[in-house]
């Protein structure tokens, strides 16, 4: 049986959730949310690992309509932010849109309709569809040799394996990205040696974090205009960040300063200080936050091997300098594969044109947001929207905004279908790429997941959070081409 819908949402993370609220606002009265798992959530439901937390304050990682008086702390935990957005699931409804268990197998545009199969075999024929799966959910492992003849627990920090006992443990971590910094300050407590392998040291930087006190928070659910101004506030500082990767010296210094400290104040090892220190610019890669990554650094039980893992043999890894080290377990922080989350999509839009052939020099959409040749289809923080300095809710607001002013003009302009402008699209791009030459994330002398095989950043916005929302505030249905339609192909 196929179902019927005027807006098919994949995806219930902040973006799917965010699309829903605002696409029944302007009108929409039949919305379908299809998610691959048992419950909403997206990056903050797939990752539980110990000491998974947001590097967003949480007053501004959180949406401007539901804003939540109640945090307990600064950087709220994973477990935190999920349970906030299932609230706000509950409150609004969305679980009765939600369709769980159900994965996207393909998606064809029939010159009228979206018509959608599921890996489970639901049908599912929507006007639209929008992509909110998000980026940080298809776990990157390296191929490394032998490393299947490793013969104790082994997986990724995305797919923690809560039923491995870590107490008295030698344990070898590959990678210090993001999640490394936060779970590796964690199981150090517990395990008899944890061995870090790194490729590249990264930026760690202090935090402001800390509880927030009961009578806080009580004041902020009487005078809800407080939390509003906090996240205010946060927000203009983390625009300030901005600076940094513009290469701004003011702002380089005062960063670079904290870093140090933070590192000094920690370790007193001149040598370790030289094995931690990145060699590159700060914020070419990601810039982690943590007040514990470095303190547990210096402890006894945890080694740094500046070397990336070469080969596994049995429960040795073997790093890229020869050195050996035994392991009990083995846990990759190694990331995600941020330029595939799409991609591997079977999405085939206008005369069936595929999305991997439309990326095969590269991810591209307009504004971010829709492609040339996939009519009445959305993405949400697609390619060049990522941040580095900010909260990527903003981002995802933002583009909900602009998506919604194009459904009203569409429904009063009579349109029924739409695809971006080619000439546009191009232009866009092209700017980006302009934008990002000399920034640090292309020039500042390192490879990172911003970057495609090509080395060209095709993730990130290149300017402020700020001047993205103005921009799509002034971008309208001048951005799109109509597009005859077809009868579908039932």
């Amino acid at each position: 049986m196929e179902h019927e819908t005027n807006m098919l949402i994949v995806g219930a993370g902040f973006s799917g959730l965010i699309m829903a609220i605002e696409a029944r606002k302007r009108g929409i009265t039949k919305i379908a949310i299809l998610e691959k798992a048992g419950d909403i959530g997206g990056t903050w439901r797939e990752n539980t690992y110990p000491g998974v937390a947001c590097d967003v304050p949480s007053h501004l990682y959180s949406m401007a309509t539901h804003l939540n008086p109640d945090w307990s702390r600064a950087y709220a935990g994973g477990a935190e932010i999920q349970a906030y957005l299932q609230k706000v699931a509950q409150d609004e409804g969305l679980y009765d849109l939600c369709h769980f268990h159900q994965r996207l197998k393909a998606a064809r545009w029939d010159g009228a309709r979206w018509q959608v199969e599921t890996h489970e075999g639901q049908l599912w024929s929507a006007r639209f569809l929008v992509s909110a799966i998000g980026a940080l959910h298809i776990p990157s492992i390296p191929n490394i040799p032998g490393a299947d003849s490793f013969p104790g627990p082994s997986f990724h920090s995305a797919q923690w394996n809560h039923d491995v006992p870590l107490a008295g443990k030698r344990i070898a971590v590959v990678g210090t990205g993001a999640s490394a910094v936060q779970f590796v300050p964690e199981i150090a407590k517990m395990a008899a040696q944890v061995t870090i392998f790194q490729r590249t040291a990264p930026y760690v930087l202090p935090r402001p974090d800390g509880p927030i006190a009961p009578w806080v928070r009580r004041l902020y659910q009487r005078l809800p205009i407080l939390p509003r101004l906090r996240r205010k506030m946060i927000y203009l500082v983390f625009e300030y960040r901005h600076r940094v990767f513009r290469g701004d010296k003011g702002a380089v210094n005062f960063a670079m300063k904290m870093w140090r400290n933070s590192l000094e104040k920690a370790i007193s090892d001149p040598a370790q200080h030289a094995m931690l220190t990145p060699d590159y610019q700060i914020g070419c890669k990601r810039i982690l936050s943590s007040n514990d990554w470095y303190p547990a650094l210096a402890r006894d039980n945890v080694t740094v091997v500046p070397r990336g893992v070469a080969a596994i043999e049995g429960d040795q890894i073997i790093a890229s300098d020869g050195t050996r080290t035994k392991a009990d377990i083995l846990i990759w922080g190694t990331g995600f594969n941020v330029t595939e989350s799409v991609e591997f999509l079977k999405i085939n839009g206008t005369n069936g044109l595929s999305l991997r052939d439309a990326w095969s020099d590269g991810m591209k959409a307009n504004l971010g947001t829709a492609i040339a040749g996939f009519p009445n289809f959305f993405i949400l923080l697609g390619p060049h929207t990522g941040l580095g300095h900010n909260s990527v809710v903003l981002m995802i607001e933002a583009q909900v905004r602009h998506i919604g002013r194009i459904l009203d003009e569409m429904n009063s302009n009579g349109t029924q279908t739409i695809t971006p402008d080619a000439e546009k699209q191009a232009a866009f791009l092209q700017e980006m790429q302009d934008r990002h030459v000399d920034s640090v994330w292309q020039a500042g002398g390192c490879t990172s997941w911003y970057q495609d095989a090509k080395g060209r950043n095709t993730t990130l916005w290149p300017g402020t959070v700020s001047e993205y929302e103005k921009r799509m505030a002034r971008s309208g249905i001048e951005q799109y081409s109509v597009v005859p339609t077809q009868s579908g192909e039932h």
